[in-house]
């Protein structure tokens, strides 16, 4: 199983913005590949996006490219407020977006949904494992009268747990008072997050 910490970033994983813009598109096609199978809708409005080290290190490359963030000091803040979405072995974490794109969603929901980061369940094995806010992120995001559109969860399996994973089929619910659906998701989606609860 990996080491945990080898799975952060480092200075060294992020290039300078004149080497990424060369193999921009290649990384870019290699992500865009990577998230339809990581990425899983739930009913209407939920959408959780499966976080791994590509996933993050495209994040960061692009927003460095957006920002032009040239310095190291500079980086190293991208790096601390990233690395943490990415999975260490025995978890999964995941960006969850709610998908609201009018002003009347927008007003109807966000109070709704209130408390929506704690609601997002995986079923199976005769497992249930409950989603977490992600500590650093949760603070800024969660609020009591209307939540935020992103919010960045991550779920923490046993050993037992993880050696159950792929057994069998694999739900994805959201059991919040004010919206209830459930998927279950694909072989190629459960391969993928079996790799990140392994360390591969």
């Amino acid at each position: 199983m990996a080491v945990a910490s080898s799975r952060k970033l480092t200075l060294d994983d992020i290039v300078d913005l004149r080497a990424y813009e060369r193999g921009r598109e290649a990384f870019r096609a290699h992500v865009i590949a990577l998230k339809k199978t990581r990425r899983v809708s739930v009913g209407p409005h939920v959408t959780l996006v499966f976080e791994n080290r590509d996933t993050i290190r495209f994040q960061i490359q692009e927003m460095a490219r957006a920002e032009r963030i040239l310095t190291d000091e500079g980086i190293r803040t991208e790096l601390d407020i990233y690395n943490p979405l990415i999975p260490e072995p025995g978890t999964l974490s995941a960006t969850l977006f709610l998908e609201l794109t009018s002003d009347a969603e927008l007003r109807e929901w966000l109070p709704k949904l209130v408390g929506i980061e704690r609601s997002i369940v995986l079923r199976f094995g005769g497992h249930e494992v409950r989603c977490r806010p992600e500590e650093e992120h949760a603070a800024q995001l969660t609020r009591e009268e209307i939540t935020a559109s992103v919010h960045y969860v991550r779920f923490e399996l046993t050993d037992d747990e993880v050696a159950t994973w792929g057994s069998g089929p694999v739900e994805l619910a959201v059991d919040h008072p004010d919206y209830r659906h459930a998927v279950t998701l694909s072989d190629e989606t459960c391969a993928e997050l079996g790799a990140d609860l392994h360390g591969e």
